[in-house]
């Protein structure tokens, strides 16, 4: 797939883009380095279709969940412990099976070619994000990859969005997957976009956002009917 797009829309807009979810099907080696860590403390293992549901608030919030799902407590100094167990893991071979989503590649050059600034606004540690956007190859199609230590405050504050847009007016959209997205983009006064195959606790059509898709190609359809009013 290969497409033009027009250069008096997109020239000097700002998109933000989540990561898990969203550019990258990261759930498989996510649920690889939870099981690596929960597992050895007693916890049945987590299946990948239910990590999907838990993804989008960082690696403390997977752990919790998953000791919460299987009526664990978990205190504050070990979810500290697995925290860092998790990340070292996970960093080890951070894209091991994790995949793009189709379409990604192509959207990403088209956008670029005319003319917007693409960031990334993700709550996963940015050290990992870093890694895991160089290992899939999109690391330079962004201006900046906001995780959660490069901003005053994370998803869904609005300072994250702003932070990972760079501005505060002008063409700008937050593209995601799941509530923390929408509800970041809501704060800022940023149109969103939720693509409805990623990694959402409830309902993506029931997020609220101003446009629901399904493929990620149709991101600069959703945004330039949005910028231009329609309904």
């Amino acid at each position: 797939m290969s497409f033009k797009l027009s250069r008096e829309i997109f020239t000097d807009a700002a998109i933000a883009f989540d990561l898990d979810g969203t550019l990258v099907d990261t759930a498989p080696d996510l649920v690889r380095a939870l099981n690596a860590v929960i597992l050895p403390r007693g916890l049945d293992p987590v299946q990948t279709s239910d990590v999907r549901a838990m993804v989008g608030r960082g690696a403390r919030a997977l752990i919790e969940r998953s000791y919460s799902r299987q009526g664990r407590a978990l205190d504050e100094a070990d979810a500290v412990t697995q925290v860092a167990e998790f990340i070292e893991v996970y960093k080890a071979d951070v894209a091991r099976d994790s995949r793009l989503f189709p379409q990604v590649v192509e959207t990403l050059e088209a956008l670029r070619s005319a003319g917007a600034s693409l960031s990334v606004c993700t709550n996963k540690p940015s050290e990992l994000s870093d890694l895991l956007l160089d290992a899939v190859g999109i690391t330079g199609f962004f201006d900046r990859v906001i995780g959660p230590e490069r901003t005053t405050a994370k998803k869904p504050a609005a300072d994250h969005v702003f932070t990972a847009l760079g501005r505060r007016d002008g063409r700008l959209g937050m593209v995601g997957d799941s509530a923390p997205d929408v509800d970041a983009a809501r704060a800022a006064g940023v149109p969103s976009v939720v693509l409805s195959y990623g990694y959402s606790e409830q309902p993506a059509s029931s997020l609220g956002a101003d446009r629901l898709i399904h493929e990620f190609g149709n991101v600069p359809s959703a945004l330039a009917e949005i910028w231009r009013g329609g309904a």
